[in-house]
């Protein structure tokens, strides 16, 4: 049975009294069973069947060991700490995700239940970031799908509470760079400022390293003898990780940016690029992203280039080179550090080579399609006539 009445000492006050009581086996469909013994909450037998209906209820939908589903304010940081951080994300995608969800989510979804977030939530969700770039809402989309999805996984809700789309990003094919006749321009403007500032210009477009590679970049990662660089660590906001994508390289070092890094050769650090000014500890500062900035405004500013302090469009440049030169996509994807060849292809169409050969494959096919002899046609009329030359009259449909 059940339900049934027995008896129990009282945990307070130690005398002994009668309680209902109940006990409960179920056996699921791959065979285990599970037993469960309750005091029931009334004590009454009536109260004490429905709790027995209840509790059974619950080991069978699988609801009786689930947690109590929090809100999203409160499920951050279990997300954070035993998601992200324990799958090792880097810790520049751990605080861009953590901005996200305080900037974007918790103002909006901060104290509701994980299990109450809507499809209208999530629309409204996209109405207010309507001005936002594409990549940003998909950016936070993506961030609360996944947060959901955790949720499943760890049984704290059953299912997705809602119907998460993301939005359509316009296909930008080309990405913005420097004319070489441009990017020479800046080159030399650089070097009339400061050498670091040059030796910063090249490594960006004459090795296509990006900004927290630059920043990160240490002398014995330079190989004068081989003539190599490695790209092995990034720093972003003080925090040192691996280069995005998780990919080190090897870049071959032009004759100028060889010549550069040994005139910056230096005993001040670790790291090819330095600072004059010296923190309160007396030890020379780091070379931020800002500074590189500034840097990049002063070489544009002497260039007669439009003053923008934006670093990127250096290694955009290094890959557009590249496609000018006639590099094959897989040297530019491999140099650059491109997850994949769909990266690589916004600078193809830079490639005379590749377009040259498609258009003289069109031409080799005309040529030939010219020089192929025509083939005579019988001559026809109004009489069929038969492969052996044979005549044959058709009068009133039947052969004579």
């Amino acid at each position: 049975m059940s339900v049934r009445r027995e008896k129990r000492r009282d945990p307070k006050t130690g005398a002994e009294r009668r309680f209902w009581y109940v006990d409960i086996e179920i056996e699921r469909a791959d065979g285990r069973k599970r037993r469960v013994r309750k005091v029931a909450p009334l004590q009454t037998k009536r109260a004490a069947k429905q709790y027995e209906r209840e509790l059974r209820q619950s080991l069978l939908d699988g609801s009786y060991d689930r947690e109590e589903v929090p809100t999203l304010a409160e499920f951050k940081q279990r997300y954070l700490d035993e998601f992200c951080r324990a799958n090792r994300q880097k810790p520049s995608t751990l605080i861009q995700k953590e901005r996200v969800i305080d900037h974007y989510l918790t103002p909006r979804f901060g104290r509701k239940n994980l299990d109450e977030i809507t499809d209208a939530d999530v629309q409204r969700l996209k109405a207010d970031l309507v001005g936002r770039n594409a990549k940003t809402v998909n950016n936070v989309l993506t961030i609360l799908n996944t947060m959901l999805k955790a949720a499943i996984r760890w049984r704290i809700i059953d299912r997705l509470p809602a119907t998460i789309e993301l939005v359509k990003v316009d296909r930008v094919t080309e990405a913005k760079f420097y004319e070489p006749h441009d990017y020479e321009r800046l080159v030399e403007a650089a070097k009339s400022i400061d050498s670091r500032i040059h030796l910063f210009v090249l490594l960006g477009g004459d090795a296509g390293l990006r900004c927290g590679e630059i920043i990160a970049l240490e002398q014995s990662d330079v190989d004068f003898k081989r003539g190599l660089l490695s790209v092995w660590r990034a720093e972003w906001e003080g925090l040192l990780s691996s280069p995005k994508g998780r990919r080190g390289r090897k870049i071959g070092l032009t004759a100028r940016l060889k010549e550069a890094l040994k005139q910056n050769q230096h005993l001040r650090g670790d790291r090819v690029l330095w600072r004059d000014d010296v923190g309160a500890d007396g030890k020379v500062l780091k070379v931020t992203q800002v500074l590189l900035a500034k840097w990049m405004c002063r070489a544009q500013r002497k260039a007669g280039l439009k003053v923008t302090g934006g670093i990127h469009i250096l290694r955009h440049t290094f890959c557009s080179r590249l496609a000018m030169a006639g590099a094959t996509p897989v040297a530019i994807s491999t140099m650059a550090g491109h997850q994949s060849l769909s990266t690589t292809q916004r600078y193809l169409h830079l490639a005379p080579a590749a377009m040259d050969q498609a258009i003289a494959l069109l031409d080799r096919g005309a040529d030939l399609a010219a020089a192929e002899p025509v083939k005579d046609q019988p001559e026809t009329n109004d009489d069929p006539v038969q492969a052996n030359g044979n005549v044959t009259a058709i009068r009133g449909g039947k052969k004579k």
